[in-house]
C-alpha cells in the first residue's frame, strides 16, 4: 500500500511532497517526489493522561469515538476502575482495549485508594504493583496522587516507585500547589511528569526541576489558556492530555483541539506537533509510530495544518476513521461490578444543626480545585438546609460497597433552582455523590442512581432522567455515539431546567469528592481539608 501527500516530519521540522510504503503493518519506506496534494500526512495524536473511565465508555468505545479525530493513542491511567475492582478491573481494560487495532498504553494505578479518609471498593498495595509493572501491557505507575506520602517517606508509597524504577518504567505526578523545595523532593524521588498545574508560576518551577508538564483541557479541569505559554521555551517538555472528557466533547474533538488552538495562537507548528504527537511516545517508550521508515504505520491525512481537520486515520497501516466516521466496529463488553447498597429515605439526608455558621465548599467552573467560606446556615425545624437566595446547596456523598449513612454538607456554585443530581462517577472512590435543593429531591437522585447500580440521574418534581453506567459502576456497555447523545440530553435538562449555570456539572460533581485536590472536598466519611489533610467540622 502507498499513501501520497505533504508529509510533515516533525522530528526534522520539514515538510515536502513524498510517497509512504506500507507493508505488514510498518512503513517501509518514504521517497520524496515531485508532486503537489492538498493532503498533509502526520504522525497522530496522542493523548498523554487519561481516564478512559471518565468517557463513561468502555475502551473500545472510547477508541471508536477518538480515531475520528486523529487519536491514534492513550496514556492512560486505570485509577478509576481500579478503585472499585483493584487488579481485576485494570485486567478488564487492557482485554477490552485490545478488541480493537487502538493503542492503549496502561498504567498501574499508585494510589488505590487514593486516600485512608474514604470508602473504596478495593486496595492495590506494592505486590500488585510489582505484578502489574512486570506486565508488558502495563507502561508506567500512573500519576503518584499521594505527594504527602512521597514527601514524608511513607514506606509503600517509596516502595511503589522504587520496583517502577527498577523495572525501568517511568513515574506520572499529580501534585497540585507544589512549588519550592516540596516540588523538588517529590521530583527527586523519580516523579517525571505532572498534568495538575493550574498557574504557570507552578508549572516553571516544576520545569526547572526536570519534570515534563502535561498541559489539561478537560471537560471540566481547563489549563490550556494559563500554561500554553510554556511552549514556546519548552517545547521538548510539554505533552497535551485531556486527562477526564466526557462523552459528548469526545465526539466533537479531542487533542486535535488543543493543536488547532495553539496553531491559531501562533505558536510554532513543529513545537506543538513535537507537545501533541512525539513527546509522550519517547517518554513512555510507546509502540507507536512517529511517521519514519520502519515505524508502525500510525499517521492521519489532514486537510490542512490549522483546524487538522481529519480525512483519514490509520493504525497499523489500517484505515480506522474516514471523513468524521469511525471504521472499529463495535465489541460486546462485559458487565462487571461491585454495588452493595440499598435505596436510601429522605431523612437519612438531614442534618441536625449544632451551630448556625457553617463550612461551605465553592465549586469553581472550569477548576477541580475548590474554595471554601464560612456561611450563616438557613435553620428549618432545628435543621441546616438550602438557600437557594444565596446558592448554597445540599452536597451528599453515599457509600456504595455497603450500606452507610451519608455524609452530608453545604455547597457553593452548583445553582440549581430546582430538584437534584447525582453520579456514581465520583472521584477517586466512585461512591455516589449529589447536590440538590431539599432532601428529598436528592434522595430521589441518589436512588436512581442506586437502582442502576451506577449512572448519573437528574431529578425535578416527578421528572426523573437516568443514564444507566453498569460496568464498574462508572461506564455504559452501550453505543458511545448513543451515549453521548443521552448524555448531554441530561447535561442540557440540568443547564435548562435546573438552573446550572456550570459549564459541565456532572464532571464538576465528579470531583468534589476528590480529597486529594484541595481546598474543601467531602468523602463518605465527612467533610475534608484539603490543604491540611485532615477532617474538619461542618459546624462553626
Amino acid at each position: 500500500m502507498t499513501i501520497r501527500g505533504n508529509i510533515v516530519d516533525v522530528l526534522k521540522r520539514e515538510i515536502f511532497f513524498g510517497v509512504i510504503s506500507i507493508e505488514h503493518g510498518n512503513i517501509q519506506q518514504i521517497q520524496r517526489v515531485k508532486g503537489e496534494s492538498d493532503d498533509y500526512i502526520l504522525p497522530g495524536f496522542v493523548d498523554a493522561h487519561v481516564h478512559i473511565e471518565s468517557s463513561m465508555l468502555v475502551p473500545s468505545e472510547f477508541a471508536r469515538l477518538a480515531v475520528v479525530h486523529g487519536t491514534v493513542t492513550t496514556v492512560s491511567d486505570p485509577h478509576e476502575i481500579a478503585n472499585v475492582l483493584g487488579v481485576e478491573g485494570v485486567h478488564y481494560m487492557i482485554a477490552n482495549g485490545k478488541e480493537t487495532p487502538f493503542k492503549f498504553n496502561f498504567g498501574a494505578p499508585s494510589c488505590v485508594p487514593a486516600t485512608h479518609f474514604e470508602t473504596a471498593g478495593a486496595k492495590i498495595n506494592e505486590q500488585d504493583i510489582e505484578s502489574l509493572l512486570q506486565n508488558p501491557d502495563i507502561k508506567y505507575l500512573a500519576e503518584m496522587m499521594n505527594y504527602p506520602g512521597v514527601l514524608f517517606n511513607a514506606p509503600e508509597v517509596h516502595a511503589k516507585i522504587a520496583i517502577a524504577k527498577h523495572l525501568g518504567k517511568p513515574v506520572d505526578g499529580h501534585a497540585p500547589g507544589l512549588q519550592g523545595e516540596k516540588a523538588r523532593r517529590y521530583i527527586e524521588a523519580g516523579i517525571s511528569t505532572d498534568h495538575e498545574c493550574f498557574k504557570i508560576e507552578e508549572a516553571l518551577d516544576k520545569l526547572s526541576y526536570g519534570m515534563k508538564i502535561i498541559i489539561r483541557e478537560g471537560s471540566a479541569a481547563k489549563n490550556f489558556e494559563e500554561l500554553i505559554p510554556l511552549l514556546s521555551q519548552h517545547a521538548d517538555q510539554i505533552m497535551f492530555c485531556s486527562d477526564d472528557k466526557h462523552p459528548d466533547d469526545l465526539i466533537l474533538g479531542h487533542i486535535n483541539q488543543l493543536a488547532s488552538r495553539a496553531v491559531k495562537k501562533g505558536y510554532d507548528l513543529f513545537d506543538v506537533l513535537q507537545a501533541a504527537c512525539i513527546n509522550p511516545v519517547k517518554h513512555y517508550g510507546l509502540n507507536v509510530g512517529l511517521l519514519q521508515p520502519g515505524d508502525p504505520a500510525d499517521f492521519i491525512v489532514t486537510e490542512e495544518l490549522q483546524d487538522f481537520k481529519v480525512k483519514a486515520t490509520y493504525i497499523n497501516g489500517q484505515l480506522v476513521a474516514e471523513n468524521g466516521k469511525t471504521l472499529i466496529p463495535r465489541v460486546e463488553a462485559a458487565v462487571v461490578n461491585n454495588f452493595h447498597t440499598d435505596p436510601k429515605i429522605p431523612d437519612d439526608f438531614r442534618i441536625i444543626g449544632i451551630s448556625d455558621q457553617i463550612r461551605v465548599i465553592k465549586a469553581i467552573d472550569g477548576a477541580i480545585v475548590t474554595e471554601s467560606f464560612i456561611a450563616k446556615a438557613n435553620i428549618v425545624n432545628e435543621s441546616p438546609v438550602a438557600d437557594l437566595q444565596n446558592d448554597i446547596l445540599k452536597i451528599a456523598v453515599v457509600n456504595r460497597y455497603k450500606n452507610e449513612l451519608p455524609a452530608v454538607a453545604f455547597i457553593h456554585g452548583f445553582g440549581l433552582k430546582q430538584g437534584a443530581i447525582a453520579s456514581c462517577v465520583g472521584h477517586d472512590s466512585h461512591n455516589i455523590i449529589a447536590v440538590g435543593v431539599d432532601d428529598s429531591s436528592i434522595c430521589k437522585a441518589v436512588n436512581a442512581v442506586i437502582a442502576h447500580r451506577g449512572g448519573i440521574s437528574a431529578i425535578r418534581d416527578t421528572e426523573t432522567k437516568v443514564l444507566p453506567l453498569p460496568i464498574a459502576g462508572i461506564m455504559s456497555n452501550e453505543d458511545g455515539y448513543r451515549v453521548a447523545q443521552e448524555y448531554a440530553e441530561i447535561d442540557t435538562f440540568v443547564k435548562k431546567e435546573l438552573g446550572t449555570q456550570l459549564s459541565a456539572p456532572f464532571m464538576t460533581l465528579s470531583f468534589m469528592a476528590l480529597l486529594v485536590i484541595p481546598e474543601l472536598k467531602l468523602s463518605d466519611k465527612g467533610l475534608f481539608d484539603g490543604k491540611h489533610f485532615e477532617f474538619t467540622n461542618l459546624f462553626i
